[in-house]
């Protein structure tokens, strides 16, 4: 704009921040979209995708492994660490081409540099040639994600202690790593190193991997890292580390102590809200998260936030979904406010984790009377196929509506798809239980379920 007065200045190209931007500009606003590396953010750059592709990777060096299981005679000969980042590099770097693109074709400005509010309805953004521009905006978007965190006094060096972020560019694979978290990241990230053939151990505070999981999902899960040789340690805490000769030495607060060439530290994202100028603004944080009501609102009328900024869960499809709210809020609709228990959450190793809806504990805590019932996929011939094990868990509410869908197996994040229109659209178990799955699928396994819920079991054991 040629007077410098936007309708929307969004600051941040992330998941949030460019969903917010495309479906404004679908409205008829005025958009200008404030980054200051790769459009896509942590996502497409360092998170989702990225690790996603390795994953697949570490899917393939599985089956070329394990071919002679299938009657295919093949030879593992090992991993091409070059090969496999220049195919995941490939991807992101196409991605981001094909997002760049879109939002350009949409009449979105791209600003380039680092930006901070320089009040209510002003984001000043500095170039990389250090040139200072400020933008206008009659509403502020704040879409400046997260970062990865460390521990009080633990230092990620990037060399021998490592984020996600280092692990993404590693030139090699390690011979043994420590992963201190036994989240999402420290799990995938546990399932690719073993499958490219490292010692990992994971050292998890909390009594289970996966912990906001439902328990038999996180029980699975470690039941299956056992068998495919995953060590871990869980309700221990860190208590330091050395670095030495051959890499680190991880000291737990029970004494003992694990040798390994790398640490990685997963305990979490931590908000991108230092520097931005919130203060100063008026913007109130809490623990370094912008606070924010139902509709993405901040103590500031014309500022609203987005994404991993905000203490709502830390996915891009929730971004995508709060950035598509806030856009449709400023376009004058009257969009209702996100069910966050209707978020699909996956976790992508090897097996897959994938839910929605709450778990039991959370549905006894609300005070549901309820029923369960866990489909094994033992008994699904396409689990068989593919050889995974696992199962699928639906709880629901007695005479009332599927509050939960838990799965573990390969591919089962697929699946999780039907779980979360069952869930959101409040269905009845006998309502699923009516509809006809496709045979032989392994979302036969979701109707199997349904069905031994609605009183009818056809394949259930026991």
């Amino acid at each position: 704009m040629a007077n410098g007065a936007y309708d929307i200045v969004v600051l941040g190209g992330g998941s949030g921040g460019y969903a917010c931007a495309l479906r404004a500009a679908e409205l008829g606003r005025s958009v200008a979209l404030v980054e200051r590396a790769e459009l896509g953010g942590t996502c497409l750059n360092r998170g989702c995708i990225p690790t996603k592709a390795l994953l697949h990777a570490a899917e393939v060096a599985d089956q070329a492994r394990d071919a002679a299981k299938y009657g295919v005679r093949a030879t593992f000969e090992g991993i091409d660490v070059a090969g496999v980042n220049a195919y995941k590099d490939k991807i992101v770097s196409s991605t981001v081409k094909g997002l760049t693109g879109l939002i350009k074709s949409k009449g979105i400005e791209i600003v380039a540099g680092d930006g901070v509010l320089a009040g209510p309805t002003t984001v000043r953004v500095t170039a990389a040639d250090g040139t200072v521009r400020d933008l206008k905006g009659q509403h502020i978007v704040l879409a400046t994600g997260s970062y990865p965190r460390s521990l009080p006094g633990l230092d990620i060096d990037g060399e021998r202690v490592i984020s996600s972020d280092h692990a993404l560019k590693l030139e090699h694979v390690p011979g043994s790593v420590v992963i201190l978290g036994g989240g999402v990241i420290g799990v995938e990230f546990a399932s690719v190193w073993r499958s490219f053939g490292a010692d990992v151990t994971i050292v998890e505070a909390l009594p289970h991997l996966l912990p906001l999981e439902e328990e038999s999902s996180s029980k699975r899960l470690e039941r299956a890292f056992r068998k495919r040789g995953i060590k871990y340690e869980l309700g221990t805490r860190f208590a330091g580390v050395k670095t030495t000769q051959g890499g680190v030495s991880v000291s737990l607060e029970d004494g003992r102590t694990i040798d390994a060439e790398l640490l990685l530290v997963a305990v979490g994202r931590g908000p991108a809200s230092e520097g931005l100028g919130l203060e100063e603004a008026g913007v109130a944080t809490e623990r370094g998260f912008v606070k924010v009501d139902g509709f993405c609102r901040t103590s500031v009328p014309t500022i609203s936030a987005v994404g991993d900024l905000i203490p709502t869960p830390q996915l891009a499809h929730a971004g995508f979904a709060e950035g598509i709210l806030v856009a449709e809020r400023l376009g004058g609709l009257t969009p209702p406010p996100i069910d966050y228990d209707g978020v699909p959450r996956i976790t992508y190793s090897d097996p897959e984790v994938a839910s929605v809806g709450i778990t039991t504990a959370a549905a006894r805590e609300r005070g549901y009377e309820i029923n369960e019932i866990t489909y094994d996929l033992a008994g699904n011939p396409k689990s068989k196929i593919l050889g995974t094990q696992g199962e699928v868990k639906v709880i629901a509410a007695v005479d009332g509506p599927v509050l939960g869908v838990h799965m573990v197996g390969a591919r089962v994040g697929e699946l999780i798809t039907e779980g979360q229109l069952i869930y959101n659209w409040e269905a009845l178990p006998g309502e699923v239980a009516q509809l006809i799955h496709a045979h032989p699928t392994q979302s036969e396994a979701v109707g199997e379920a349904h069905l031994a819920l609605a009183g009818k079991p056809l394949h259930v054991h026991g």
